[in-house]
C-alpha cells in the first residue's frame, strides 16, 4: 500500500512510522479518471477503506459507501477482493508489515533492551497516531460487525507485539544481571502491551480527539522505572 512520509527519519535516526495516503481516495468533480494500471485498483480500495475509517463516529463501512467513494460499482469491488473481511485482511497486513518491520528495525540498530522497548511502543502508538482508520482497526472497534478471525489476528498482532517487548527487556534484564529477569522481563511487556492498546482505543473512542502520545515519555518513565 502507498504511503506517505513528513520525513524518512526521526531525530534519533529511526524510521518514522508510514501513513496510508488517503489523499486521493475519491477523484474530484467534473475531472475525467484515468484507467487504474493492474494492482492499483486494489491500493485505491485499501486507501478508500482506510480514510473512510478515519471520519470521527463513522459507523459500519459499507460496501455500496465503499464503491460509492471510490465511483465503482458494488461488483467492481469483488473483482480485487473475495469479500470484505478480505479488503480488511488486507489493512491488517499493512499494519503487520509496516510495524514489525520498523521494530525490527529498532531492535537492530539500538542496543539498549530498555530503549529498544521504548521505540517500539512509541512507534506504535505515533503508528496509530498518524493513521486513526487503522487505529480503529488495531483496537477491534472497526472489526465489531466483521468476521470473527480478524478480531482475533489484531488479537495474535498484540501478541506477537508483546513477544517482541518481552525479548528487548530480557535483554535489559540479562545486562543488569537481574536473577528474575525473565520474569520481571514478561510483566512489564505485558503492562506495555495493556497501556498500548488502552491509549489506541482512548484515540478511537475520543474520535481522535486524545492522541495516543499524549504525556508518553513521561508514563514511559513510570512504566520502566
Amino acid at each position: 500500500m502507498t504511503t506517505r512520509r513528513d520525513d524518512t527519519l526521526d531525530s534519533d535516526g529511526e524510521e518514522t512510522p508510514p501513513a496510508v495516503d488517503a489523499a486521493s481516495e475519491s477523484p474530484a468533480a467534473g475531472t475525467s479518471r484515468k484507467r487504474p494500471k493492474p494492482g492499483e485498483r486494489r491500493v485505491q480500495i485499501l486507501q478508500t477503506l482506510a480514510g473512510m475509517l478515519e471520519q470521527p463516529g463513522s459507523e459500519r463501512v459499507t460496501t455500496a459507501a465503499l464503491a460509492a467513494r471510490l465511483g465503482v460499482s458494488e461488483a467492481a469491488l469483488y473483482r480485487h477482493f473475495a469479500s470484505k473481511a478480505q479488503m480488511f485482511e488486507g489493512l491488517i497486513e499493512f499494519i503487520e508489515t509496516s510495524f514489525f518491520s520498523l521494530a525490527n528495525q529498532i531492535s537492530e540498530r539500538e542496543p539498549s533492551g530498555v530503549q529498544q522497548a521504548r521505540k517500539v511502543v512509541t512507534m506504535l502508538l505515533q503508528f496509530g497516531e498518524r493513521n486513526p482508520g487503522m487505529a480503529r482497526v488495531m483496537v477491534g472497534d472497526a472489526l465489531v460487525f466483521e468476521h470473527d478471525r480478524l478480531v482475533m489476528r489484531m488479537s495474535q498482532f498484540f501478541d506477537r507485539v508483546e513477544s517482541q517487548l518481552k525479548q528487548s527487556l530480557r535483554v535489559a534484564g540479562d545486562a543488569s544481571g537481574s536473577v528474575m529477569a525473565t520474569v520481571d522481563a514478561n510483566a512489564v511487556a505485558s503492562v506495555l502491551t495493556s497501556f498500548s492498546v488502552g491509549r489506541l482505543q482512548r484515540y478511537a473512542r475520543s474520535d481522535f480527539k486524545r492522541p495516543p502520545t499524549e504525556h508518553l515519555d513521561a508514563a514511559l518513565n513510570l512504566i520502566l522505572a
